[in-house]
């Protein structure tokens, strides 16, 4: 069955006069606008320090969705979320579990890098969320897996400890969301990492349903 938008699309190339006033804008476009819009955000003071805003990345129809925290060092420059150790390390442990690395989408509670990546502030996260909350909206993944404390914290509205936190299943307007050590946590901790293959393979599980 065809989409709406391809129904219109049709439509409107045949110069039917009433769809000329229709805007069709496709998943794709509201994501372009949603990112133009971050990158001139003025909602908090993080914009004064970052180099690039690191809206997000991966598919627009993922079933898996990831949610760190903020940017690092390496991901203000590039402008692409998770491109240092730990992301290199996260897309690894992606594989020793047979995930779909082109069915993930991964973002950031902050879309801007706090200064010598210290934690986000309180009024920071407020300020973002707006962002976080549309990605979600619009990608409907079947699962969201938050990375470290501040992503669990904000869609889990749970204030105990990480570790007492992991590996549970949670519920964000119908989505299932599993909190995980952040991988920097793994790069420090590396006896942390077969809990965090155990984390994988329950969502793995969870997205197989």
């Amino acid at each position: 069955m065809k989409s709406i938008i391809d129904i219109l699309t049709f439509y409107k190339g045949l110069g039917v006069e009433y769809m000329r006033s229709i805007n069709i804008h496709t998943k794709e476009d509201i994501f372009r606008q949603l990112k133009q819009e971050a990158e001139h955000c003025r909602r908090c003071e993080l914009y004064k320090t970052k180099t690039k805003t690191v809206f997000g990345e991966g598919s627009f129809d993922a079933s898996l969705m990831f949610v760190g925290e903020a940017p690092g060092k390496d991901e203000d420059i590039q402008g692409r979320p998770f491109v240092g150790r730990a992301g290199k390390l996260l897309r690894q442990l992606l594989d020793d579990v047979g995930i779909d690395k082109n069915d993930i989408y991964i973002a950031n509670c902050l879309k801007c890098r706090p200064p010598a990546n210290r934690d986000p502030l309180p009024d920071e996260l407020v300020a973002c969320f707006g962002f976080l909350k549309k990605q979600i909206e619009l990608i409907k993944p079947k699962v969201i897996a938050t990375l470290g404390r501040y992503s669990t914290y904000e869609l889990t509205n749970q204030k105990a400890a990480l570790g007492m936190l992991r590996g549970r299943v949670f519920d964000y307007h119908g989505i299932a969301v599993v909190p995980l050590y952040h991988p920097a946590y793994l790069l420090r901790n590396p006896k942390a990492i077969d809990i965090f293959l155990d984390d994988l393979k329950k969502i793995k599980s969870l997205l197989e349903q």
